[in-house]
């Protein structure tokens, strides 16, 4: 079938005679060039499209090209694409931070307002289509050599059980010898609490809030190295003595990214952010995970300090629009976390790095009813999960977690090739080895598709491509079978900062990359890709499309455990149904994509479907409907909404 998009650029490729040529000339420029061409003639032959599927590069303007972070297929089709700084110090510097707004359908763009730094914040769905974002930059790293003035975490104390005390960014703190350090953003700090004892006089618990504080000047003369307390600068009387800062220690050590508690919704129909009730903890590299109440778990990520946050999570309520407590449990950042059967979550060890080596990187299931936490046993090399990919395989009723690939902690030149699959059925579930990756692979997109496979695409052999070690393959991963089948190679390559997304038509696009450096020799720094490319599967090369199955009129909002009839053109070829999950995916992390198998009654000239009524299953939300024939060709999605 082959599948028209519209206009595209068509490569012109030249035969086997012209390769054989110029390899009789012995010209080694001349063989290279030619044997590039007769690759571009091959690729390009129907045969080979429906066996491995293509690869287009889109054309998208130069004012449009960004450096996208973070990407959400919307309900509406479209694709949002969110770069605020874009790893960029110099835009951060300058407050520039950018959104684009991508509609893969007629490839056009759109500049969407961005009020702030949303550089790695988290995301996910709202039950409604909009997409909640939360956290993100406020402050940049700084290097061993870079720091010019010492800094670190001041704890601001209140013990004022009558008010809160705010102090603006730029308020000093002074240091028992005189020294004086000031905060990089402002900060609020709640009254202390007061309680009467029957016996006795009040007890006063002072109140406490983090806050990021530089020296004054350059120079090591202002590193503090053991513990002080702080006078705040234009504070007297009472106030002078209920507010005071400690601090452990203010050195000129690497200093880390640095959070912000900003959360904001995207409205997919106005296509613009909303400002809501910011989360009580800064994060940096947070997860966001949907519960089956609707709800959004809010987990991990490095706090205004720079620092990680040791098992402070929040819950968010999108009828209140603000958040509130959640359990108590510690994660490295963006965790992979993944709702399953029951309400339990599964964290299935892959994650995107800060935090100890030696700390919550076992895998495991999480009970957020009694805060318990079972580990899972079974998986080969434990120590290179960072940078790992992982999903719920479809169906999503099976229960099944795989995970691919993955490197060691930090900077470290180790990868994987291992991928393990585990049963969540089981009664002591373990992972089991699934078949290797090619090759040691960090940064590897993993995308469901309509058929039931998985698609995997990009990575690279060491940290952020270091070497130049950007693998450039994909291939599909067969559920049944628990085997890999080649699939062509994509002409541009994925580490770092990359995203892949399964689009309504079946195709999917790929976004991003973030070299470390530009050559083989590491000498040159990287540049941050802005290609889009987008990659048609064999199935859309396979017949007419005429033939494709269609799903026509039929119910927006099917109801839980209920049926629901479509119209279908050739309906009697339906060999099975989905609801999928848009995607949204940041540093290889997907935990809201899932495929959950419908029940199937086909009729003249329609399909009859039952939606699960299981919310745990099937958490609320927009989902992509798609129905496939024996062949393996899926139609066009269908969006339903499932309160």
């Amino acid at each position: 079938m082959a599948y028209r998009p519209g206009k595209r650029t068509r490569k012109t490729a030249i035969g086997t005679g012209v390769v054989l040529l110029l390899a009789g000339l012995n010209a080694p420029a001349a063989i290279g060039f030619a044997e590039e061409q007769y690759h571009e003639y091959r690729i390009s032959r129907p045969e080979y499209k429906r066996e491995y599927g293509s690869w287009q590069v889109q054309e998208t303007p130069d004012s449009y090209k960004v450096n996208a972070i973070h990407a959400t297929l919307l309900h509406t089709g479209k694709v949002l694409l969110i770069a605020g700084s874009g790893n960029d110090e110099k835009q951060f510097d300058a407050g520039t931070f950018r959104t684009v707004l991508w509609d893969p359908e007629k490839n056009s763009y759109e500049e969407i307002p961005t009020p702030a730094d949303m550089f790695c914040a988290g995301h996910t769905q709202l039950a409604d289509g909009r997409l909640l974002v939360a956290g993100g930059t406020a402050r940049y790293e700084r290097l061993d050599g870079d720091v010019e003035r010492a800094g670190g975490r001041m704890l601001v104390k209140n013990e004022d059980p009558d008010k809160p005390v705010t102090l603006k960014k730029g308020t000093g703190f002074i240091s028992p010898s005189g020294l004086v350090y000031r905060t990089t953003a402002k900060i609020t700090v709640p009254a202390a609490e007061k309680k009467t004892r029957k016996r006795g006089k009040p007890v006063v618990t002072a109140a406490e809030a983090n806050v990021f504080v530089e020296a004054d000047e350059e120079g090591r003369g202002y590193v503090q190295d053991r513990q002080a307390q702080y006078a705040v600068e234009g504070l007297t009387g009472k106030d002078a003595d209920n507010v005071y800062g400690l601090a452990q220690k203010l050195t000129m050590d690497k200093q880390d990214f640095q959070g912000i508690k900003d959360t904001f919704e995207f409205d997919p129909e106005q296509e613009r952010y909303v400002r809501v009730d910011p989360m009580d903890k800064a994060r940096w590299y947070p997860t966001l995970v949907t519960l089956p109440d609707g709800k959004v778990l809010s987990v991990s990520g490095l706090d205004e300090s720079g620092e990680i946050l040791y098992g402070d999570n929040e819950i968010y309520d999108p009828e209140t629009r603000k958040w509130s407590k959640a359990p108590t449990r510690y994660f490295p950042t963006y965790p992979a976390l993944f709702l399953t059967k029951g309400g339990k979550l599964f964290y299935s060890g892959a994650n995107a790095g800060y935090g100890p080596a030696d700390r919550g990187r076992k895998p495991g299931i999480w009970d957020l009813e009694d805060n318990s936490f079972t580990t899972v046993p079974g998986l080969s090399d434990p120590d290179q999960l960072e940078t790992a990919g992982s999903l719920l395989l479809p169906p999503a009723q099976d229960q099944k977690v795989m995970v691919l690939g993955g490197g060691g902690v930090g900077e470290s030149k180790k990868s994987t090739p291992r991928t393990a699959v585990i049963d969540l059925t089981k009664d002591d579930p373990a992972y089991k080895d699934g078949p290797p990756l090619p090759q040691g692979t960090r940064y590897l997109n993993s995308v469901i598709m309509p058929d039931d496979s998985v698609f995997t695409t990009g990575g690279s052999g060491d940290y952020r491509g270091r070497s130049d070690s950007d693998i450039n393959k994909a291939q599909f991963y067969d559920p049944e079978t628990n085997s890999f089948t080649p699939a062509a190679d994509p002409e541009v390559g994925r580490n770092y900062h990359s995203e892949a997304l399964l689009l309504p038509d079946g195709r999917v696009a790929t976004f991003g990359s973030d070299p470390l450096f530009g050559d083989e020799a590491n000498t040159r720094p990287g540049t941050f890709e802005q290609r889009i490319e987008v990659y048609t599967p064999p199935y859309l090369h396979r017949g007419d499309e005429e033939e494709r199955l269609e799903i026509g009129r039929g119910p927006e909002k099917p109801g839980r455990g209920e049926e629901a009839t479509y119209r279908v053109a050739g309906a009697e070829r339906v060999a099975k149904a989905r609801l999928m999950r848009p995607g949204s995916v940041t540093h290889v992390t997907d935990v809201e994509q899932r495929s959950i198998q419908l029940d199937v009654e086909k009729g003249d000239g329609e399909v009859t479907v039952t939606v699960p009524e299981d919310p745990t299953l099937v958490p609320p939300g927009w989902y992509m409907l798609f129905v496939t024939d024996g062949e393996g060709v899926p139609s066009e999605a269908k969006w339903v909404h499932v309160p």
